[in-house]
């Protein structure tokens, strides 16, 4: 029986791509193992998927100066050694990092053991954790063609995102009934990011009763963020995470307004659901986001609204549009290519799998 010991972490975008990937390798005969932090998202997510995980230090990675860089440096070199001891011991035949601060030092310790490192980039431009360890990896596999110039032709694969199956067996009618929705009038799914989003949050919730009067409103608005003032208010749901009633809220969703994560782009394109992007803002992030959404809006998948422009005038004139004109970006859609890269990426691991 071959071995995998996979890692990511910090946000849920670093997660489940992983938990895509875990149903088939299982299948495939594969002894997984995951390597996360403590109190990290991948820890809750992980764990409920029954497969053995082990708990390492990790300290963030900044490209700016801040003294808590001194403390994290100590964070990063115990993590290291940690990395190191637990793939001694487990002797996989391949680690496969999804990124996040958590995946470096597991990168490190794994090419200290020779072990083969397979990674994979969701974002058009690599982060800083994947930037880092790219020079350790056998192969580095990425989700946008736009990618490719920043990763060497003999590292580089295009492989897609991994997408989980189980997000295509959703039911319209499940999906209304967590909600208590009716027929009555079309659904709008807000995503905010696992971590929630408060510029959308509080968009959505300002303008809640002009939405409500041509839609009803399921809003996964992140931990800590329901508001207690919109309960109980007709056609408007609030849910801090979601996760195996997921599938079922896609299924209903007329229209999705989301960030701009590169996972949850992939579920909407896969699902084909009508959307408005707000991705993060470069004063919160490096610009990812930014660019994932600019890529969608290219290829008429998306509508797309700049967080630092979003208001009411925009997000109503958006949804207007948007829904308007939703079989013309479902057309856009079914013409595209991109699907689920579960596939794909499993051809990598196999390969290297020494």
């Amino acid at each position: 029986m071959k071995r995998i010991v996979m890692t990511g972490g910090g946000t849920a975008g670093h997660v489940t791509p992983n938990i895509a990937l875990i149903p088939r390798l299982k299948k495939l005969g594969y002894d997984i193992h995951y390597i996360g932090t403590e109190k990290g998202i991948e820890r809750k997510l992980i764990e409920k998927e029954g497969i053995p995980y082990h708990v390492i230090n990790a300290g963030k990675l900044r490209r700016y100066l801040d003294v808590k860089n001194l403390t994290d440096a100590f964070r990063i070199t115990h993590g290291f050694m940690q990395s190191l001891a637990l793939i001694s011991r487990l002797k996989p035949n391949i680690v496969f990092s999804k990124g996040g601060f958590v995946s470096s030092p597991v990168v490190w310790g794994a090419w200290m053991n020779r072990v083969p490192i397979v990674i994979h980039e969701s974002d058009i431009t690599p982060g800083l954790a994947n930037k880092i360890a790219i020079p350790f990896a056998k192969k580095v596999c990425y989700t946008f063609p736009e990618t490719g110039k920043y990763i060497s032709e003999d590292k580089g694969v295009l492989t897609g995102i991994p997408v989980r199956d189980s997000l295509f067996f959703g039911e319209k009618k499940m999906g209304k009934e967590i909600c208590g929705f009716n027929d009555e009038k079309p659904i709008i799914l807000i995503i905010g990011g696992s971590l929630g989003s408060q510029v959308i949050n509080r968009n959505i919730r300002a303008n809640i009763k002009t939405i409500l009067k041509s839609f009803q409103v399921c809003h996964i608005c992140g931990k800590g963020n329901i508001d207690k003032n919109y309960e109980g208010i007709k056609g408007y749901k609030q849910f801090e995470y979601v996760r195996e009633e997921l599938s079922h809220l896609f299924a209903m969703a007329d229209l999705i307004i989301s960030r701009a994560g590169a996972t949850v782009l992939y579920e909407i394109l896969a699902l084909k659901r009508p959307n408005i992007l707000i991705p993060l803002s470069k004063k919160a992030s490096r610009g990812d986001q930014i660019l994932n959404a600019e890529s969608f809006k290219k290829q008429g998948l998306s509508h797309v609204i700049m967080e630092e422009n979003l208001n009411s005038e925009l997000l109503l004139e958006g949804i207007k549009k948007v829904y308007k004109n939703r079989s013309a970006y479902i057309n856009a859609m079914n013409l595209n290519r991109a699907g689920s890269g579960i596939d794909n990426v499993i051809k990598v691991i196999q390969k290297f799998s020494k």
